[in-house]
C-alpha cells in the first residue's frame, strides 16, 4: 500500500481564481461561435489591453490600421481552426486607448467528452519591450557597421595620402573611393591661383584667385526665375570666412562672375544627370592647410539633398577626408619647398666644374637622399693664375641647414686667403684665428692643397686640418699622404705645416670625404684600405674615368654626403692606352638652366677625350634631354654617358615620373619639339626609375642631318 497521501480535487473555484489572478493574459474565447466571440478575460488580460470581457467582445473585430496588419497571420489562426489544432503566431491587436501594439497569441482548443470544441483559450505574450530591445540592438549593429564602414574608408584614404606629392596625384582615387562607397559623385577642387579641378580636368577657364573674376554661369535662366544673387558661400569657404560645409545650389543664382557660379556651373557639367537634375545641391566642404585653404571638396549625395542628405558618420568621413588630404597636400608643399631650398641653397655654394689649364680634374658630390638634400661636405677648384690650382676638399659636422651655412662661410674664407697666400698651411693659421673670432658653432676638417706649375712639372703644396688624406697614385701605386696633418679649423694654436710633393705625368691626386668610405660595418681605417685598394685597381686613363669607377665600386650605398675631386696630370702616352678607359661618365646636375650649358660643355669635353667623332650631334641631344628634365621636371638632374663601342648612350634621370611626349601637331599642345630633335639624331626611350623616369638616348654615327642644325 503506497504512503504518498492521495491528492484531492482541485475546485473549480479554485482553477478559476487562479487562471484570474495569472499573470500571463488570458481570453476564453466561445467555440461554438464561428466567430469566437470573448466570453472570459483574467485581470492580466484586462491591465495588457485595457479591456474587460464585455468590451473585449464588442471591439474584438475593429479593424487595425493597414501598416500594422497581418493578414498570413491571420490566415494561419483560421486555418488552425478550422482544422482542430493549437496555433502560434504573432498578431497585431488594438488597445483600448486606440494604440496597437504586438504580441505572441497562443491559440488553444477545449474538448468536451463528446470530442466538441466548446471554448478556445488564447494566451497573450506582449511582444513590444523585446521588439524595442531588437529595435535598439540592430540599431547598435547598424551604427557599429557604418562605424566600421567609415573607419575603413578613412583608412584607405590614408593609405591613398602616403603617395601623395604636390601634383595631388592620389586625388582622384580618392574621389572615386568617396563615390563608391557614401555619395553619388565627388571630386577635388585645387585653389591655387583660383578654383581649378584637381585631376586637371575641364581647366580651360580656371578662375584666377581671390577678389577676381570667376567667368560667367554657362547655364540658361528660365523666364521669370528669380534671378537675385545669392551670397558667393564658395568663396567665403575659400576666403575662410565660413569654417564648416556650405551648401550650393546647382540651381542657384549667383554673382556674375563668382566661385559659386563657376562651381555650380562646373559640377551641373560634370556630376551624374540624375543627381544634378532639379534642384539638387552639393555639399562642399574645405580643404584647409596650416594657414590657408588649398581647395575643396564638392560632392553629391545619392538622395540630391545637399547636406541633409548625408549620413552623419559620411559627413564625418567627408570632412575627416578633407581635414587630412588639406594638411597632408600642406606637409608635402612644404617639404617640397624646404627640399628646394636646401638643394638650391647646397648646389649655390658648390662651384661649377671648369677647365683647369694643365691639369685633369673631375668633381662630385651627392648629398645623403636621408638629409633633405643637404650637408656640410664642399670642395672647391681654385684657378689662383694661370700656373697655380688650389684644390679644398673639407666636410662640417651635421646635415642641416645651419652646417650648410657654416659651410659656405668656411668655403668663402678659404677663397679669399687661398688668392692671397698660396702656401697652404698659413692660409689655414688665418682661417684659424678668422674662424676663432666668428665663432661657428661648427667644428669642420679640410685639406687645403696647391698645385704649382713650373716648367713641364707640377708641384704639390698641401696641408690638412682634421681631415682624411689625400690619395696619391703613380703607377699603380697608393700613397695616403699623412703628413701636413693638423687638428681641426678653428683649434690650430700652433701653426699649420705644410708639406711638399713633385708630381709626375700621369700621377692621381683622390680628395674625399668620409662619405665614400665610412659604414657602419667598418671604420675609417677599413674605409681608407678599402678605397686604397680600388685606387690601385682603376685602369683608367683620365680623372673623370677614374672618379665613376671609385664611385661605381664605393659609393652605390653611401650612408654620409660624398664628396670626391680626382686631379690627374697628363701623361703624353695617354692616347696609346685610351682603350683601357670603362667608357663611362657620370654628372649631377641642378635643376635650373644653367646646367643646360654645363651639360653641354661635358658632353663636348668627353667625345673629344674619347676620340668620338661628330660630338655635335651629342651635344645636341644632351642639350634637349637636358632642358626637357630641367624645364619639365624636378630635383637634380643626372646625366650618365656611356661608350657602347657602336655609340654614344646618353642618360638623362629626373624625378618627375611622367613620360616624355613628342608634339603630335595639336594646336593646343606647347612644347616636345625637342624630341622631334632627338628622334632625327638618335634612337630614344624612356623607363620608370627609382626617383622618377629616366630617358635614353643611343646617338647614330654620321654628320648632322642638315634638317636639324
Amino acid at each position: 500500500m503506497s504512503d504518498v497521501p492521495e491528492r484531492s480535487a482541485v475546485e473549480p473555484v479554485v482553477l478559476e481564481r487562479a487562471l484570474r489572478d495569472l499573470a500571463v493574459p488570458i481570453a476564453l474565447l466561445d467555440g461554438a461561435d464561428p466567430h469566437l466571440p470573448v466570453v472570459w478575460v483574467n485581470r492580466a488580460f484586462e491591465v495588457s489591453t485595457g479591456y474587460d470581457a464585455a468590451d473585449a467582445r464588442r471591439h474584438q473585430r475593429d479593424p487595425v490600421p493597414p501598416g500594422a496588419r497581418r493578414p498570413d497571420a491571420l490566415l494561419a489562426v483560421r486555418e488552425a481552426v478550422r482544422e482542430r489544432r493549437e496555433v502560434t503566431q504573432t498578431l497585431s491587436l488594438r488597445r483600448a486607448d486606440g494604440s496597437v501594439y504586438t504580441c505572441l497569441v497562443h491559440l488553444s482548443p477545449l474538448v468536451d467528452a463528446d470530442d466538441r470544441i466548446t471554448h478556445w483559450v488564447a494566451a497573450l505574450q506582449d511582444l513590444t519591450e523585446r521588439i524595442s530591445h531588437d529595435a535598439a540592438q540592430s540599431a547598435l549593429v547598424a551604427a557599429e557597421r557604418r562605424e566600421r564602414r567609415a573607419l575603413g574608408i578613412v583608412a584607405q584614404v590614408s593609405d591613398l595620402l602616403m603617395d601623395v606629392d604636390d601634383r595631388m596625384t592620389p586625388l582622384h582615387e580618392i574621389a572615386t573611393l568617396l563615390c563608391d562607397t557614401i555619395v553619388g559623385w565627388a571630386r577635388f577642387y585645387v585653389n591655387d591661383g583660383g578654383l581649378r579641378p584637381a585631376d586637371g580636368i575641364d581647366s580651360n577657364h580656371p578662375p584666377s584667385g581671390k577678389g577676381r573674376r570667376h567667368g560667367a554661369p554657362t547655364r540658361s535662366v528660365e523666364p521669370g526665375a528669380d534671378t537675385t544673387p545669392g551670397p558667393d558661400a564658395v568663396q567665403m569657404l575659400l576666403d575662410g570666412v565660413k569654417d564648416r560645409p556650405v551648401e550650393l545650389p546647382l540651381d542657384g543664382w549667383f554673382p556674375r562672375g563668382s566661385a559659386s557660379s563657376w562651381l555650380a556651373a562646373h559640377v551641373h557639367a560634370q556630376g551624374p544627370h540624375e543627381l544634378v537634375d532639379g534642384a539638387a545641391r552639393a555639399a562642399v566642404f574645405s580643404v584647409s592647410g596650416r594657414r590657408r585653404v588649398l581647395g575643396l571638396l564638392v560632392v553629391l549625395p545619392r538622395a540630391g539633398r545637399g547636406l541633409d542628405g548625408l549620413e552623419q558618420s559620411a559627413r564625418t568621413v567627408l570632412e575627416l577626408t578633407a581635414r587630412r588630404v588639406g594638411l597632408v597636400i600642406d606637409n608635402a608643399r612644404l617639404y617640397d619647398r624646404e627640399h628646394r631650398l636646401a638643394e638650391t641653397l647646397q648646389r649655390a655654394m658648390l662651384p661649377q666644374q671648369a677647365d683647369v689649364d694643365g691639369l685633369d680634374v673631375w668633381t662630385y658630390y651627392a648629398p645623403n637622399s636621408e638629409n633633405v638634400q643637404v650637408g656640410g661636405d664642399w670642395y672647391d677648384v681654385l684657378q689662383i693664375s694661370p700656373d697655380v690650382v688650389g684644390v679644398v676638399i673639407g666636410d662640417v659636422v651635421g646635415h642641416d641647414v645651419e652646417a650648410a651655412a657654416a659651410m659656405g662661410q668656411l668655403r668663402s674664407v678659404v677663397r679669399s686667403y687661398a688668392y692671397d697666400i698660396t702656401i697652404p698651411g698659413p692660409v689655414l693659421e688665418r682661417v684659424d684665428q678668422l674662424v676663432a673670432g666668428m665663432r661657428i658653432p661648427r667644428s669642420a676638417g679640410l685639406v687645403l692643397s696647391t698645385l704649382t706649375r713650373s716648367g713641364g712639372s707640377w708641384r704639390l703644396d698641401y696641408s690638412r686640418a682634421g681631415h682624411l688624406p689625400v690619395l696619391h697614385v703613380r703607377e699603380g701605386e697608393v700613397i695616403a699622404l699623412m703628413e701636413g696633418g693638423g687638428p681641426l679649423i678653428g683649434f690650430g694654436g700652433e701653426g699649420r705645416s705644410t708639406q711638399t710633393l713633385a708630381l709626375e705625368p700621369g700621377d692621381v691626386l683622390v680628395y674625399y670625404t668620409d662619405g665614400l668610405i665610412e659604414r657602419r660595418d667598418r671604420g675609417l681605417r677599413e674605409g681608407i684600405d678599402a678605397l686604397t685598394e680600388v685606387v690601385g685597381g682603376v685602369t683608367a686613363r683620365d680623372s673623370a674615368g677614374i672618379g665613376e669607377e671609385i664611385l661605381s665600386r664605393l659609393a652605390d650605398h653611401p650612408e654620409d654626403d660624398v664628396a670626391v675631386v680626382v686631379v690627374r696630370v697628363p701623361d703624353p702616352r695617354d692616347h696609346l692606352e685610351r682603350g683601357r678607359s670603362p667608357r663611362r661618365r657620370r654628372w649631377s646636375l641642378p635643376s635650373e638652366p644653367s646646367s643646360i650649358g654645363r651639360a653641354r660643355h661635358a658632353v663636348v669635353r668627353t667625345c673629344h677625350a674619347w676620340d668620338m667623332p661628330n660630338a655635335a650631334n651629342a651635344e645636341l641631344v644632351v642639350s634637349e634631354l637636358v632642358a626637357n628634365a630641367v624645364l619639365h621636371g624636378f630635383g637634380h638632374v643626372s646625366l650618365q654617358l656611356y661608350d657602347t663601342g657602336d655609340g654614344l648612350r646618353i642618360e638623362v634621370e629626373d624625378g618627375n615620373p611622367a613620360p616624355p611626349i613628342a608634339t603630335d601637331g595639336h594646336p593646343g599642345r606647347v612644347g616636345g619639339f625637342g624630341i622631334k630633335i632627338v628622334e632625327r639624331l638618335a634612337d630614344w626611350g624612356w623607363r620608370p626609375s627609382a626617383r622618377g623616369k629616366l630617358v635614353w638616348a643611343k646617338v647614330r654615327p654620321g654628320d648632322l642631318p642638315p634638317s636639324a642644325r
